[in-house]
């Protein structure tokens, strides 16, 4: 494993940049910055650490998709892997709002090497106030789009600004690389409050413009075929293979699936993964693809090192939650207390749930 900071580029691959071509827009920073300027002498109860988790979405019933199974052979043609991964978590609270932190992470596997850049953490107090600027950072959402979607429940903020982060990194990473794999965390799926299709669209073309191929990993989904979950479909196929779904709707009430969906069994064991792969690319190309993860990057569990890692890399550890929460404290002047728990003084040993 090496760390590197800065990082130059290579003439064969052009891969890494230096970490500031990767382009982060400043107002992102400066918003960070502004927020917490604004919890000077405030009180801030700490609550339990938890990561977010964006939700999966439950499809109609009423299609006729047909499958097509591909036996895949590992391609060692010399193809550089990138994997991307943004996380985020709830510091605590303060008087008027709470205070978040994200960071993501960059891995890439090269020349037999796995490298890695972390950009973050960022720390932010989001209040009832400044909720709405987290809309401003992003171009792709109107005047129209933000009062349709925005929300008066600030925990929305902590997906977004996540999402957010995660785009520009993908933009940055598609823009720098060349002939690559880029793997993501999660799917294709446009339409939502935090991803328009016209940017979901703006990413794999610049992934394309750059001969790159993006490869969309979920670990979990609720897309049902004939009652049974499509994880489930082909796990007593032998390994490695790769299910395609075909005629699936491309539109689901405002949702836009702007990949084809597959189902990835890439080692000899039970697990599989939804897998989306760009809806531009040719069934062909997308085999391909696959057969150049499987020949260039360790594949454990059906799932590869390099996300594997940049899942790691992007996570907060409880040392580093404290280290922030300090941070925060003696730099904003605010006194950090606990917020005493309900669940506990009521019901004792019984009363963990989810405060516990």
């Amino acid at each position: 494993m090496n760390a590197q900071y800065p990082i130059t580029t290579t003439p064969k691959y052009n891969f890494p940049p230096p970490i500031e071509t990767l382009q982060l827009p400043q107002q992102f920073i400066e918003f960070s910055i502004r927020s917490l300027k604004k919890t000077q002498h405030s009180q801030t109860s700490i609550t339990n650490n938890t990561t977010i988790q964006f939700p999966t979405t439950e499809y109609p019933k009423r299609f006729s998709p047909t499958t097509s199974l591909a036996k895949l052979i590992p391609n060692r043609a010399k193809t550089p892997i990138v994997a991307i991964d943004v996380s985020s978590i709830k510091l605590g609270e303060t008087e008027t709002g709470i205070l978040l932190a994200t960071r993501g992470a960059i891995v890439w596997r090269q020349d037999n090497h796995y490298h890695y850049l972390r950009i973050g953490p960022f720390p932010f107090h989001i209040t009832e106030k400044n909720k709405n600027e987290i809309y401003s950072l992003n171009q792709h959402h109107k005047k129209a789009h933000l009062q349709e979607y925005t929300s008066p429940n600030l925990l929305y903020t902590q997906t977004r600004l996540t999402t957010l982060l995660e785009r520009w990194i993908q933009m940055s990473v598609n823009q720098t690389t060349h002939n690559s794999l880029i793997l993501w965390d999660g799917s294709l799926t446009a339409g939502t409050p935090e991803t328009s299709v016209q940017e979901m669209e703006q990413l794999l073309k610049k992934a394309r413009d750059n001969q790159n191929t993006v490869l969309a990993f979920s670990k979990m989904t609720r897309l049902l075929l004939h009652g049974y979950r499509v994880t489930d479909l082909i796990w007593k196929h032998p390994s490695p293979c790769l299910l395609k779904i075909q005629n699936y709707p491309i539109h689901v009430g405002p949702l836009c699936l702007m990949g084809n969906v597959h189902v990835a069994k890439l080692t000899e064991d039970r697990y599989t993964f939804r897998l989306d792969i760009d809806k531009q690319l040719s069934h062909k190309q997308s085999i391909e693809a696959v057969q150049k993860l499987l020949g260039n990057d360790l594949i454990l569990q059906s799932y590869p090192e390099t996300l594997r890692l940049a899942h790691i890399f992007s996570t907060f550890t409880a040392n580093e939650v404290l280290g922030i929460q300090r941070c925060i404290a003696k730099e904003s002047n605010m006194r950090i207390i606990t917020r005493p728990n309900i669940r506990r003084i009521l019901f004792g040993r019984f009363g963990k749930g989810l405060e516990g």
